[in-house]
């Protein structure tokens, strides 16, 4: 029975990977920062028909120790991890370069790029060990050069991690570690995510413009699991992107927009 690990993933993206993960019947090892977010999230896992575990472990990705101890619970318990996603993620505060503080910076970088560096890195050394698995990080807003008022940093942080993640899956090939590695593009998600900065329940206030466009192309988390996991199951290639919201899609999207009317935000 394979396992899968999952960085942040008490709630939104995260843990709707890990119930299609538990239907899959993967064992299932989930990961946040607080340990009553990481029980409520576990029970609605064992609610979920699946043959394999469920296990949670507290950690804070911005230190390598919790990382390392996550890595080391997951093997205690299931012997090996098949697949990894550094999916702990931060929004920015709707603010400026100059008006945020360098605690802010600090945090942005460290969770969202920091954390999935040094997260992928222990989980290779550990696949290495096996001659296999799978590790994906998740791109975001910047991944492909867009840029806006208010998600500088956060863009900066996840364009590095798409030059990071497709010049680690090389690094892989060249080494023959045995593990591949890949990018997921969810597209826009209806989750407290685009709402809430900093983790810490900042709020963030959407323009009309920004709402409209979200209203577009969002999806709610489920539906976008769902297509990333069964993706993730069936992937054997290396340096693979597995893309939710296509050019395609979008485009058709906006093309239809004018009769297929939706509405996330005032529900």
């Amino acid at each position: 029975m394979k396992t899968v690990v999952i960085t942040g993933s008490a709630r939104g993206l995260g843990l709707c990977m890990a119930k299609v993960f538990r239907k899959n019947n993967f064992n299932v090892v989930i990961s946040d920062l607080k340990e009553e977010n990481l029980k409520k999230a576990a029970e609605e896992l064992l609610d979920i028909k699946g043959e394999g575990k469920v296990s949670y472990h507290i950690c804070d990705v911005t230190k390598s120790i919790d990382i390392e101890e996550l890595i080391n619970f997951a093997v205690t318990e299931y012997k090996k991890i098949d697949i990894w996603i550094n999916n702990a993620g931060v929004n920015q505060p709707d603010k400026a370069l100059w008006d945020l503080s360098e605690e802010e910076i600090n945090l942005i970088l460290n969770i969202d790029l920091k954390g999935a560096i040094i997260g992928s890195k222990l989980a290779m050394k550990e696949m290495m060990k096996n001659h296999q698995g799978a590790i994906y990080n998740i791109e975001g807003y910047g991944s492909n050069d867009a840029m806006m008022l208010g998600l500088n940093m956060y863009g900066t942080s996840k364009r590095a991690v798409t030059h990071f993640t497709i010049a680690l899956a090389k690094e892989s090939e060249e080494k023959d570690t045995g593990v591949i590695v890949g990018r997921l593009s969810p597209g826009i998600m209806i989750t407290d995510f685009i709402t809430n900065a900093l983790g810490n329940g900042e709020k963030i206030n959407l323009p009309e413009r920004t709402k409209k466009v979200y209203n577009i192309l969002g999806d709610y988390p489920d539906v976008v699991a769902e297509f990333l996991v069964n993706s993730m199951i069936n992937n054997t290639k290396n340096n693979v992107k597995i893309n939710w919201l296509t050019n395609g899609k979008a485009a058709w999207r906006f093309m239809t927009s004018g009769f297929n009317k939706r509405d996330f935000f005032n529900k």
